[in-house]
């Protein structure tokens, strides 16, 4: 599983169905991506935004929740940012 170098944002999404809240499907490649291929480089103080690299291509992946009035932080998004403001964000330096 990996990103494609054409994409900039994943957006997950919310829906109904059956009258039950439920992720669609990118939500879930979201949680796949951030636990078994991104790498965590850190996190922002309050714990909510997080700073990933793309093994394949070295490119900086934030994620993020901007619906945080709902429960659980809402649906995840992650977005491709740029290495000056990761650095500028998180505070860390290339190894």
């Amino acid at each position: 599983m990996q990103i494609d170098f054409k994409e900039t944002l994943l957006e997950g999404r919310w829906q109904i169905e059956n009258g039950r809240v439920v992720e669609n499907p990118e939500c879930r490649r979201i949680h796949d991506l951030i636990s078994s291929y991104l790498i965590l480089l850190g996190s922002s103080e309050n714990g909510w935004e997080k700073l990933f690299r793309d093994p394949a291509d070295g490119r900086y992946w934030e994620l993020t929740y901007p619906h945080s009035y709902l429960h659980g932080g809402g649906p995840p998004l992650l977005q491709n940012i740029s290495t000056a403001d990761a650095k500028a964000k998180y505070n860390f330096k290339d190894k």
